[in-house]
């Protein structure tokens, strides 16, 4: 063999050995890196337990007046005097306007006159009629037809009597009504009247009311509470609210009224809150930023929010249970931070996966596990 040709082949060994050198090397790098991959990552659990958990929902709310009301005149007039005006306090009964109404007058003096005339038509009836019953006490003076007829006279002039009586006091009534006078204790907020204006029951006197009476020293707070907080909202429950107008003063009312039934629309249910405001700082229409308090009424599991897993097919927690990954179908509740109410298929002291993510499969191994202090 040629002397030239052994650098040559050791050469070329030298290359063949290199290569199948770094041909292990790298397949061992390889198996290695697949078993490290198969091998489950630690995750931390902790122990499932009951408590209960005290939230608040803010939703905005409006106040209104606990009373409102439009006055009209019932009778056609004109007013002759006005006692209240726009920021007016006033008290229940009150004059507020008095209108004026001659035809009124006229009728009255009318039903008035009618009325004492009848009444002498029953007064000579009446005598007449006790006349002839003493008469008949003496036999044979006086006969049986005639102490009818007077009888019968007598009952007729009193149904006459009470007519007249019934349409003296309707006109009296009516002229009352031209007196305008405060049905509750409030403020005037609107006045629409001046004197000398037409006002009545039909035509141009009653486009407009004649005032708006606004009972202010207590309120009603409104508010929609949606639907799946409903159960949480019970008779005298306190709230409490701010309004604009105060930003830095925090205003409390207690739950007085529920309205039993959802809105079709908006899914809510209608709750007033009573307000006192004898200040009256607050005004009816006023918006509020309201805080209802919404403690559990009975204890629930309670799991961090980092344990919850939102997929598409739902909302699951993740169990280890021997040695591995269960998902539980479960349904949230209250939120307050970090911690929320949970309910599905789980029992007291499972144990949870506190950072639960999709890469751990349903079923999947867990490798180790370390208790959350």
């Amino acid at each position: 063999m040629n002397r030239v040709g052994y650098p040559v082949l050791a050469a070329f060994s030298g290359i063949l050995v290199l290569t199948s050198l770094n041909s292990c090397n790298s397949t061992e790098g390889k198996a290695d890196k697949v078993a490290v991959a198969e091998e489950p990552e630690p995750i931390e659990v902790f122990a499932l337990h009951k408590g209960k958990l005290s939230s608040s929902l803010q939703i905005p709310g409006e106040l209104l007046a606990f009373r409102d009301v439009d006055m009209y005149a019932k009778v056609s007039g004109f007013v002759k005097s006005i006692h209240a005006d726009v920021g007016s306090e006033v008290k229940e009964g009150q004059l507020l306007a008095l209108a004026e109404a001659p035809e009124l007058n006229a009728q009255l003096a009318s039903a008035e006159s009618k009325l004492k005339s009848q009444e002498a038509l029953y007064i000579a009836s009446k005598s007449n009629y006790d006349r002839y019953v003493d008469a008949a006490k003496t036999p044979g003076t006086v006969a049986q037809s005639m102490i009818e007829q007077t009888l019968a006279k007598k009952e007729s002039d009193y149904a006459q009597l009470q007519a007249a009586k019934s349409a003296y006091r309707e006109v009296a009534d009516m002229r009352k009504y031209l007196e305008i006078r405060a049905p509750f204790s409030g403020i005037i907020s609107l006045r629409n009247v001046s004197t000398g204006a037409y006002i009545g029951p039909s035509g141009k006197g009653s486009e407009l009311p004649l005032f708006v009476l606004t009972e202010q020293k207590r309120l009603r707070l409104v508010i929609a509470v949606p639907e799946a907080y409903t159960g949480y909202v019970d008779l005298n429950d306190e709230v409490s609210f701010t309004v604009k107008a105060f930003p830095d003063k925090k205003f409390t009312g207690k739950v007085k009224r529920l309205a039993g039934a959802l809105d079709k629309r908006l899914r809510s249910e209608r709750t007033e809150v009573d307000v006192i405001n004898t200040d009256r700082k607050l005004l009816p229409g006023m918006v509020a930023e309201v805080t209802i308090p919404l403690p559990t009424k009975n204890t629930t599991f309670i799991v961090p929010k980092s344990a919850i897993i939102n997929s598409s097919t739902g909302v699951f927690i993740v169990k280890v249970l021997n040695q591995k990954a269960e998902w539980v179908p479960v349904q949230k509740g209250l939120e307050d931070g970090d911690s929320v109410e949970v309910f599905g298929d789980v029992k007291e002291g499972d144990q949870i996966m506190t950072s639960a993510t999709e890469e751990v499969r349903n079923g999947s191994p867990v490798r180790s596990v370390k208790q959350r202090s």
